[in-house]
């Protein structure tokens, strides 16, 4: 860990005791802050008092995944880091701004895994992703990760709004108030935009699937 990054450390414990509780979201967020105004070494320090919601993000990623993936979750948490790293400066907003960020990446990182896989076994089968009740609140047919974000993408053109709200909610994993906050509306307005942006993706799912079947393509 830098020294800057230490003694952020330290200060912000100190305080967060001060006003009582374990304090670990008052320090994440003074991380962040750093970490904004260009202080990389707090990544260093940020990383082990998320490691544990990490972890759950990436656990939920790879239960979607077949079996023998060649990624796992502590390989799936490192390369989010890395790419976490190298990226340009965020202004992070708050803790599950860090977090929906850090799904983001790895949303990205296993849909390159699965069009690099797709890719040499000419559409081989891969995992589907499951649109249930745990998912998208209502019982509909699997579908497989690639559809899943070339739909995703196609509504983020069309309705960035709304591809957020499933970005956050289904990927990120955060509840309907966190991806409220993050998005800076009302709580009423999520759920209106998760259930029509959910139908939305569906039916842009099913007309991608019969296009390719019409054309051949696998």
């Amino acid at each position: 860990m830098g020294a800057n990054a230490g003694a952020i450390l330290g200060t912000l414990s100190h305080r967060s005791r001060l006003e009582g509780g374990d304090g670990s979201h008052f320090v994440a967020r003074g991380l962040l802050q750093a970490w904004s105004r260009g202080d990389k070494t707090a990544l260093e320090a940020l990383i082990p008092l998320m490691y544990k919601d990490l972890r759950q993000r990436a656990h939920r990623f790879m239960g979607r995944e077949r079996r023998g993936h060649t990624l796992q979750t502590t390989a799936l948490i490192h390369e989010a880091y890395v790419r976490l790293m190298g990226g340009s400066p965020i202004a992070w907003q708050s803790r599950n701004h860090f977090l929906a960020i850090a799904a983001r990446l790895m949303r990205r990182i296993l849909v390159d895994h699965a069009r690099v896989r797709r890719s040499l076994k000419r559409g081989g089968e891969g995992r589907p992703v499951s649109l249930d009740e745990e998912c998208f609140m209502a019982r509909q047919p699997s579908r497989d990760l690639v559809s899943l974000d070339d739909a995703l993408e196609a509504l983020a053109v069309v309705d960035p709004r709304k591809g957020r709200v499933i970005e956050l909610r289904y990927f990120g994993g955060l509840s309907v108030d966190e991806t409220a906050e993050i998005l800076k509306v009302s709580s009423q307005t999520v759920m209106r935009d998760w259930k029509l942006a959910k139908v939305w993706l569906l039916r842009e799912m099913s007309h991608r699937e019969r296009a390719a079947a019409a054309s051949g393509r696998p």
